[in-house]
């Protein structure tokens, strides 16, 4: 089941690279970040509030608000530099050299959550890191 939803992430990823495009052509890239926050702050609990989950929030551990807030200091700060690279570059080159993100995530999810990666994982890695690098090259 969890490939069906990795792949509807990417497919609105998509969407989402090409609608910020347009976005961010004519507002600051802070603004156009903030407005896209604002968006997803209200779907998200809305979600939650219709679910009726509201009551699980006081049986989150402090160790997980810890993370979940790092978590999203770290989505904050990826978006507004996703807008500013969107604003200032095409977007079939952005959004390929973003998913540099996936060789990233290999490397931090072995080295601090002692996973282990396949050879095949290693060479996606690889072919990724190699696509990238194509892009970034004019």
């Amino acid at each position: 089941m969890w490939k069906y939803y990795a792949l509807l992430s990417a497919f609105f990823a998509a969407l989402t690279a090409i609608f910020a495009k347009v976005g961010v052509k004519d507002v600051n890239s802070n603004i156009a970040t903030a407005i896209r926050t604002t968006i997803i702050l209200l779907l998200t609990w809305g979600i939650v509030l219709f679910g009726s989950h509201t009551g699980e929030l006081k049986e989150i551990p402090r160790h997980t608000w810890l993370f979940l807030v790092l978590s999203g200091l770290a989505t904050g700060l990826s978006w507004l530099f996703y807008f500013k690279a969107l604003q200032t570059g095409d977007v079939s080159r952005v959004a390929p050299i973003d998913k540099l993100s996936v060789v990233i995530t290999i490397c931090l999810a072995c080295l601090f959550l002692k996973e282990t990666a396949s050879l095949r994982v290693i060479i996606g890695a690889l072919l990724i890191t190699s696509g990238s690098i194509l892009m970034i090259i004019k």
